[in-house]
């Protein structure tokens, strides 16, 4: 667990070389990663959401693939077909850009829900099916969406469905005067030169340090926290349709991946309480008065972490 705890920290040192500020966002992602979810960032454009998954894969010595979502794209442009060979007289399955480590999924609300949907299976299983026949995908595998949320025209927003397969929804904001001062001398310091980052891990590495979050415990009274903020979402007069399940069990492991990186190996009220707006808030659907009075899944949830009891912290 030590060994996971410093591999972490090294390599959130590589990426502040190259990313600046935005430490605990790019804690929260290494948070998902570590919990084996994917993660859908909704920004403006030019705040660096495409640098920060590459800089990720980079890091974590991954295979990286970007695909610009656009009007056009099919699921086979994204998951691959099976062409014929007439050589050998054989149909043979040609892989699409998914079959990578780290997807960047760049502007994912561009493209039909056809193409949308094709993601899902991919997410969910880590696998894909095509013509009768389903093809693993490398492992570890990583979706790491991006989403526009100032054009409407053109686009499609993603269905709860798809929503609900990301463990955690992120946006990043623009930097502080200082940050973004920093980031132009950077910039002017650096020249022609192209920014990277350094390889800390591999994927091997990186499945063993998903595996040491295993170890850390989780007490009964935490978990009745989880299930019971999860129910509050379900009865809340502002919303249609609340957490799902698998929204608790992304939040407990991403509450235990938490834990390990601040070094502890037992999960407390506050990992799930710093969580539970990023895991949660996407995968409610508010009634649709809500949109009127411009309430936010963030607000509800933000209002029930304030309600509900919360446990007194146990170690196990």
């Amino acid at each position: 667990m030590d060994l996971t705890v410093q591999r972490s920290e090294a390599v959130l040192r590589e990426l502040s070389r190259v990313i600046v500020g935005k430490r605990d966002e790019m804690q929260l992602i290494m948070i998902a990663v570590l919990a084996g979810g994917h993660v859908l960032i909704e920004d403006l454009p030019g705040l660096g959401k495409t640098l920060i998954a590459r800089s990720f894969a980079g890091a974590l010595g991954l295979q990286f693939t970007r695909v610009q979502f656009t009007p056009d794209l099919l699921p086979a442009d994204l998951l691959g077909s099976t062409i014929y060979d007439m050589s050998t007289g054989r149909f043979n399955f040609r892989r699409g850009p998914v079959f990578t480590n780290v997807l960047l999924a760049d502007e994912i609300n561009r493209t039909p829900p056809k193409t949308q949907a094709a993601l899902l299976e991919a997410m969910a299983e880590g696998q894909v099916s095509i013509d009768g026949e389903t093809f693993p995908l490398p492992q570890p595998f990583v979706v790491l969406a991006t989403d526009n949320p100032i054009e409407y025209e053109g686009t499609y927003p993603l269905p709860e469905a798809q929503l609900d397969r990301f463990a955690i929804q992120l946006r990043l904001g623009y930097l502080s005067e200082h940050d973004e001062t920093q980031m132009i001398r950077r910039r002017l310091e650096r020249g022609t030169q192209v920014a990277e980052v350094n390889q800390v891990v591999d994927a091997t590495g990186l499945m063993e340090m998903r595996q040491s979050v295993e170890y850390v415990t989780v007490h009964p009274d935490v978990v009745n926290y989880v299930v019971a903020l999860a129910g509050a979402t379900r009865a809340h007069p502002q919303v249609e349709v609340g957490a799902s399940p698998r929204a608790e069990l992304d939040l407990v492991q991403m509450s235990r991946a938490r834990a390990l990186l601040l070094g502890r190996d037992y999960v407390i009220p506050e990992d799930v309480k710093a969580l539970a707006v990023v895991a949660m808030a996407h995968r409610i659907t508010l009634r649709p008065e809500m949109w009127v009075r411009r309430i936010r899944g963030e607000d509800v949830i933000t209002e029930l972490l304030r309600r509900l009891p919360v446990p007194r912290a146990t170690v196990t």
